[in-house]
């Protein structure tokens, strides 16, 4: 009679043995305070990706309205136009509304991993009035203010 020997493959050895993750800390807030949070997310997101639009479509429309030679360089009108540095503007702009889009979109991305409102650095929370006032607020404020002493 042969004895059957129970192996775990190799693959279920190591799974076993690794070492577990630490949990991400959850979000404090209830279902009413995030569903709140989302919403004014989504208005501010809207907002800010109709701003970058605006002033994308603006900067080519300064663009357009120009020959490739226009721009002077002499003692009248100094170093480029006024329609090169409002275009430049208008694309810087464009620019930060379009990196405020992205904090909104890793806010909402929090919302639904259920660890909105804890700090990405210490893992603590954040106050919810910091929130109700940056919704996209992944940091506290020691931490976004470079932590307190450092000057």
């Amino acid at each position: 009679m042969a004895k059957k020997v129970s192996k775990k493959s190799p693959a279920k050895k190591a799974a076993a043995k690794a070492p577990a993750k630490k949990a991400a800390a959850k979000t404090p807030f209830g279902k009413k305070f995030l569903d709140e949070q989302k919403a004014a997310l989504l208005r501010e997101r809207a907002h800010y990706v109709l701003s970058a639009d605006n002033l994308q479509a603006e900067a080519d429309a300064l663009l357009e309205d120009r020959d490739p030679g226009d721009v002077q360089f002499d003692d009248e009108s100094g170093e480029g136009d006024t329609l090169a540095v409002e275009r430049d503007l208008d694309l810087a702009l464009s620019a930060q509304a379009r990196a405020a889009v992205d904090e909104i979109d890793a806010a909402l991305e929090r919302i639904r991993k259920g660890v909105y409102g804890v700090c990405v650095k210490s893992g603590k929370n954040i106050p919810k009035e910091r929130l109700k006032i940056i919704p996209w607020a992944s940091e506290r404020v020691e931490f976004k203010a470079g932590g307190l002493g450092r000057r």
